[in-house]
């Protein structure tokens, strides 16, 4: 599974879901659902700008987690 760890940068960074949609013109909709991690997919643009923002790598975040179930 893929964790989004927007959570985490926002209260590193002390910044609301307002300001971040606000500085990145993402839907606060999209914002929340990332945040949530509800997202089904994520658009690269988006997560250019939120980089751009954080000043940050892709892997501050997005984090791969292998699924326990080891099908065969």
């Amino acid at each position: 599974m893929i964790r989004i760890k927007l959570s985490d940068l926002l209260g590193k960074h002390k910044m609301s879901q307002k300001a971040l949609s606000d500085l990145t013109k993402i839907r606060p909709a999209t914002i929340s659902k990332m945040y949530y991690e509800e997202s089904k997919r994520l658009d690269i643009q988006q997560l250019n700008s939120i980089c751009h923002v954080f000043n940050c790598k892709i892997s501050d975040l997005l984090e791969y987690i292998p699924d326990d179930d080891k099908t065969e």
